[in-house]
């Protein structure tokens, strides 16, 4: 028999496998369905924060990002909007934008179409008692997608954000750490703001993807990205970058 044939069934299965892997874990992937990955100017830095509220970092961060004028999106999570409603409802008063993170952080890969929709459900509904306010953005936790994450975040109206940039943040022990590993939003910014192909329609920014909270636990030191921020947001802004919410990251281009 030829070999090729005995074979051909488990490299079938191993395309498929990698397949579904990328379409899982890659942040720009649209295999299961279409997300938002970048922002439409390069002028637009799209600071997004993930596992909050949390009551150690997050009004530290308010004020830093007050500071610059700066505006971001905070996805949270549901089990910690209910522990801190008047936190979350100060956020979204300062004019940041709330999104969903699921109620718990699971690994939305392994659930199947119901599992996911309480999930998104109920981190909606403490969203809502806490700001007054559905969310419309969504992210998965760890970036991780299946075929059916998509569809249920269409059906309760969000739409899915992805990232260019995640530094890993959350194992960051110090902000030594962390700066270089942000290094890549300043060069992008370099190359494509003093170049013609800034002036594109089809020319992109960056939306990075950071940590204010812990799924583990409230009160989760995140000291180092608070630093790496502070050492970051006036070199940014001295590069001609906009701190924009996921919102304004899809409106009209910057001018």
């Amino acid at each position: 028999m030829n070999p090729w044939l005995i074979a051909a069934p488990s490299l079938a299965t191993a395309a498929a496998a990698g397949l579904a892997a990328y379409g899982a874990a890659y942040p720009r992937s649209q295999l299961f369905g279409r997300t938002i990955c970048r922002t439409n100017s390069p002028r637009k830095l799209a600071l997004t924060f993930d596992d909050g509220p949390n009551p150690a970092i997050t009004p530290k961060l308010l004020d830093l990002l007050d500071r610059f004028k700066a505006r971001a999106t905070f996805f949270v999570i549901g089990k910690h909007a209910r522990e801190c409603p008047e936190l979350l409802k100060e956020t979204a008063a300062r004019g940041h934008v709330i999104g969903n993170h699921t109620d718990a952080h699971p690994n939305l890969f392994w659930l199947k179409p119901d599992r996911i929709t309480i999930e998104l459900r109920c981190c909606n509904f403490s969203i809502k008692a806490a700001t007054g306010a559905l969310p419309r953005w969504f992210r998965p936790p760890y970036g991780f997608r299946n075929p059916w994450v998509i569809p249920v975040a269409r059906e309760l109206n969000q739409r899915v954000v992805m990232w260019t940039l995640i530094p890993g943040d959350w194992r960051a022990t110090s902000s030594e750490w962390l700066i270089p590993r942000m290094q890549p939003i300043a060069a992008h910014a370099k190359n494509s703001l003093v170049s013609d192909a800034a002036k594109s329609p089809a020319a992109t920014g960056d939306i990075l993807c950071l940590h204010d909270g812990s799924h583990r636990q409230l009160n989760a030191d995140r000291l180092p990205t608070l630093a790496a921020l502070e050492h970051w947001l006036p070199r940014w802004r001295d590069l001609g970058l906009e701190f924009v919410t996921i919102e304004d990251a899809v409106s009209a281009p910057a001018t």
